[in-house]
């Protein structure tokens, strides 16, 4: 583990094939309580780039979190925040989410909204204990999607 904190940059096209690699891995642990890899392991981060803000925390040319944002006509999406399992519990992803909160203030959104799959259950917990309400729940192929909001 590094004593430097990683540098936050905007992703470049470059960037896809490891955000792609340590979404896999910050997700993988999901796979066998989900029945299948979560949404964000199956992203084609190539057009996600392309299309939409995302961030990574580069720590010496190594990524260790990704923050992929969506513009909704009413609030940004915050579509996925992925920290390196071996980074993970340093508060990159609490970094992230208040980065996150700051760009939405920035875009002039008053909103700021995620979700999560109800199996995630430690995600559902820190969402709420960070401000953010669930506003409801909506089925997803065969799971249920906890949808979450937080007025800026």
């Amino acid at each position: 583990m590094s004593e430097t904190a990683p540098a936050l940059r905007r992703a470049t096209p470059a960037d896809a094939p490891a955000i792609a690699a340590l979404t896999d891995a910050a997700y993988e642990k999901y796979i066998a309580r989900m029945g299948r890899p979560p949404q964000p392991m199956t992203t084609d981060y190539a057009q996600i780039v392309a299309e939409h803000p995302v961030w990574v925390l580069d720590e010496g040319g190594r990524l260790a979190g990704v923050l992929v944002l969506m513009h909704e006509p009413d609030a940004l999406l915050i579509y996925s925040v992925a920290i390196a399992p071996g980074q993970q519990r340093r508060g990159l992803g609490r970094q992230l989410l208040a980065f996150a909160e700051d760009e939405a203030r920035a875009a002039g959104y008053t909103l700021i909204r995620l979700y999560t799959n109800a199996l995630m259950t430690e995600n559902v917990a820190m969402y709420g204990r960070m401000g953010y309400r669930e506003t409801g729940r909506d089925a997803f192929g065969d799971q249920t999607r906890v949808n979450f909001a937080k007025e800026l």
